[in-house]
């Protein structure tokens, strides 16, 4: 059975439960789909975002006192009037008003890291529900009562088997949306949040922009819940929007699996059936008096953590057969997809990078001192050395991830001086890595189409409404043609963790050829490749010489090396000590001395 086929089936069950169901029943699942929206959001922020967030209950009671205020006010200020108590009206100040307030504490708090993220949103978290309950406009901790029943279309949603479509159709209308934004442009360059960020600035990513736009959409999906609780319950006060309920979220997220879309709906109905059975049960047990099922609850966690640590969405993914599971995002080769415009090459033996003078020096220690280099058009040019000879730490000033204590570094004739490695890749620089830097859940074409991220300009509405896809198509076309080009074709659904050392290596420079570029910086690309896959590598490095591309690489392998380049940098202690053809290269005294330390 496909997938789609399932989620039909999920959708006519979910219709037809409130001509079944008792009352109760339907209360908990308006609970539960009110839960999950908001668990939604911390799947996108914290299980692919990487950013952990014990606040979005805070900005449940955001969308919830907002509509309650605008609905149960008899005199509202002026400027407010206009709204007249309508609860669809009070939403959309609610997510607007949400959306002021997530931009300001997610530039205030997503610059923080490791521990002191989670601790800053602890401390909106609970400033935001002491405000809830300190502000007599907002009914303090009695609360706001009286809220008006939401109305569609002529129909009054005052019952829990009304608005229960309602809170099913809004939720399935954000999964829809997280889902189309997932496999997206944007949604790649959220996926490298985790783990990748310093891959993603090489490849043109805002990363910044990319944490706060997630930070914003997971805000909203939470006011939406707060707006569909305060109209479900007629009854809004601080208690369910504070730290506690904010930590329960979280639970939701890792019970049903924290970086999975439909894990949101299954931690938000296991956790919520799990509390009520407890509740029901215990008590026949164990007596009345304590909260057992809260010393249960959280031993059932530590053991579901243990067996099933991804969640239970996860491992049940894991049961289902992978014929099921692998997506062909590329269209049928029948249908045309427009082809990417590529950047004119520089002319042949034309200057594209200089070096002049670069000295780094960290402390008292001189990692790079008075470092000179240039590299030209169709040209390949190796940067050699003993290891602790500088040359990652000149790598890097090269592709401006660190800055030159002095001198300067010249790409194009224009100083990358206070550039970003982002900016510096949209002027047409790429780049591989030491230590491969991939995203290995994700697949070997989506690893691949970060690396064009810069050339496709479409945005996050356009990504979450799938009215993307004439782009995403050229740029995963294009991600597989350069997968094919050095030879990893067969590969596109494979998922890029379980490829070999050396076949990971060679993604890298599919992903930077991806964007484009005029020069080629490869951060030891032979490492871990056998013969053929090195002759195959040299092949495809003199094609690219031929183009027109500059190719500098830093490299160990000195057979691979001296078969390839046209020319050789030389570095010992920081600074270069010889510059010439592979040849005058290999008879060079100073670089006998420092490989073999000495010459007859």
């Amino acid at each position: 059975m496909k997938p789609r086929h399932l989620l039909i089936g999920f959708i006519v069950l979910l219709a037809l439960a409130p001509l079944v169901l008792p009352t109760f029943q339907i209360t908990l699942l308006n609970y539960i789909g009110l839960y999950a929206l908001v668990v939604l959001g911390l799947v996108l922020l914290t299980g692919v975002g990487g950013m952990t967030s014990f606040g979005q209950a805070a900005f449940v009671g955001l969308g919830s006192y907002t509509s309650a205020y605008l609905t149960t006010t008899e005199q509202l200020p002026a400027w407010l009037a206009w709204s007249a108590g309508s609860p669809w009206i009070a939403l959309l100040i609610g997510i607007a008003l949400t959306a002021a307030v997530a931009l300001i504490l997610g530039a205030l708090t997503l610059r923080l890291s490791g521990h002191y993220l989670p601790l800053g949103t602890i401390a909106w978290g609970i400033s935001l529900y002491y405000l809830f309950g300190t502000l007599d406009g907002l009914g303090g901790h009695t609360g706001v009562s009286g809220l008006p029943p939401i109305s569609l279309f002529g129909l009054v949603l005052d019952q829990g088997e009304k608005i229960y479509y309602l809170i099913w159709a809004v939720l399935l209308g954000a999964i829809f949306i997280t889902q189309n934004l997932l496999n997206s442009r944007e949604g790649r360059a959220i996926r490298a949040l985790k783990g990748g960020q310093l891959m993603a600035e090489s490849m043109g990513v805002n990363t910044f922009r990319s944490k706060l736009i997630v930070f914003l959409i997971s805000a909203l999906f939470a006011a939406v819940s707060g707006w569909l609780y305060a109209h479900t319950q007629r009854f809004v006060n601080p208690t369910p929007f504070g730290l506690s309920m904010g930590i329960d979220y979280l639970f939701m997220a890792l019970i049903g699996g924290v970086a999975s879309v439909w894990g949101a709906l299954i931690g938000a109905g296991v956790l919520t059936m799990l509390k009520q059975w407890l509740q029901d049960l215990l008590p026949y047990l164990l007596g009345s008096d304590g909260q057992y099922e809260t010393i249960v609850f959280g031993l059932l966690i530590v053991l579901l953590m243990q067996r099933a640590p991804g969640g239970i969405w996860p491992f049940l993914m894991r049961l289902v057969p992978a014929r099921f599971k692998q997506r062909r995002l590329l269209r049928e080769q029948s249908q045309q997809v427009a082809a990417l415009a590529h950047r004119a090459l520089p002319e042949q033996g034309q200057v594209i990078l200089e070096a002049r003078n670069v000295t780094r020096r960290f402390g008292g220690l001189v990692a790079n001192n008075n470092m000179n280099l240039k590299i030209h058009a169709g040209e390949i040019l190796a940067l050699i050395g003993p290891n602790g000879a500088g040359k990652s730490t000149m790598f890097n000033q090269l592709s401006a991830v660190d800055t030159p204590t002095s001198g300067e570094v010249l790409f194009r004739g224009e100083s990358l001086t206070g550039k970003s490695s982002r900016e510096v890749a949209k002027m047409g620089m790429s780049r591989t890595f030491q230590h491969v830097k991939l995203l290995p859940t994700m697949s070997v074409l989506e690893n691949v189409a970060i690396g064009a991220h810069l050339r496709g300009d479409k945005g996050i509405v356009s990504s979450a409404l799938h009215l993307e896809r004439a782009e995403e198509q050229s740029l995963l076309q294009e991600a597989k043609r350069q997968l094919e080009r050095v030879g990893l074709g067969d590969y596109l659904y494979e998922e890029a963790g379980s490829l070999a050392l050396g076949q990971q290596r060679i993604l890298e420079i599919a992903r930077a050829l991806c964007a484009d570029p005029c020069l080629l910086l490869l951060d030891e690309p032979a490492a871990g490749l056998r013969y053929k896959e090195k002759q195959a590598l040299a092949e495809l490095l003199q094609k690219l010489r031929g183009e027109g591309m500059a190719v500098l690489l830093v490299e160990h392998d000195m057979d691979f090396v001296m078969g390839l380049v046209d020319r050789i940098v030389v570095m010992e202690f920081g600074e270069k000590i010889a510059e010439g053809l592979p040849e005058e290269i290999q008879k060079n005294p100073a670089v006998l001395e420092a490989y073999l330390g000495g010459v007859e």
